[in-house]
């Protein structure tokens, strides 16, 4: 058993928050692979299901992120696992947008999220470390990763997403150089195939450029398509 675990904060004001985009790569995740539908387990929602060859429980925290190691602790004792069999999908600051990194232990860089974990349960796991991009100053990362994506963070989010989704039995069966290979080599594709596209007209910003206006959009329900991904995804 392979134990995913998932990084936000519950309820509906939080859902397209920057800091929920571990709980959106699970929901991509859960909804490719065919997962069967969320329910309440482990303090948390869970979901089990197959990745390649591997039986995969599916968790996001309902504990709110700075309690998120009480959730994952609940269930990692529960299957009797080794921190080898976990994998945590995070927001990263000191990644650009649309960048994702692998690595199995380290330092937690401030995030509560994962000090919650590394206290329950020990360091030792692998984070999926998903870039949102950094505000600037310290000062302020709090109103930064409690905010929602702005609607031009969608163009590179989606794919992503997608990306993560569609290349987590990597993940399962521990082959993490090449889940992160594969998620590049398929962003760089369609980045490829937008830019043909498009190539009569003005060229596109690049997906991963960060967003310097910060400003509110209107409410994401009413406008992009990753609402709608993100309504699919949770059966709404």
């Amino acid at each position: 058993m392979k134990l995913f675990v998932g990084l936000g904060n519950p309820g509906a004001n939080y859902a397209f928050n920057r800091h929920n985009v571990g709980f959106m790569a699970a929901d991509a995740i859960a909804s490719a692979h065919d997962f069967p539908a969320w329910r309440k387990r482990f303090s948390g929602l869970a979901t089990e299901g197959k990745l390649g060859r591997e039986q995969v429980l599916l968790l996001k925290p309902q504990t709110f992120m700075n309690e998120s190691g009480r959730a994952v602790a609940e269930a990692f004792r529960f299957y009797k696992l080794d921190l080898g069999d976990v994998v945590v999908f995070h927001d990263e600051l000191d990644l650009a947008p649309g960048k994702v990194r692998v690595k199995t232990g380290g330092g937690v860089a401030g995030h509560n999220g994962l000090k919650s974990l590394s206290a329950h349960i020990g360091n030792d796991y692998a984070r999926v470390r998903i870039g949102i991009g950094h505000p600037g100053h310290k000062d302020l990362v709090s109103g930064y990763v409690l905010h929602d994506f702005a609607k031009a963070d969608y163009a590179w989010l989606e794919p992503l997403l997608g990306a993560i989704a569609s290349e987590a039995p990597h993940l399962a069966d521990g082959t993490y150089d090449r889940f992160q290979s594969l998620v590049a080599h398929r962003l760089q594709a369609e980045d490829a195939a937008e830019t043909e596209a498009q190539a009569p007209l003005a060229k596109p910003a690049s997906r991963h450029k960060q967003i310097s206006d910060d400003r509110p959009d209107e409410a994401p329900e009413h406008n992009g398509s990753l609402a709608g991904m993100l309504r699919r995804w949770l059966g709404s």
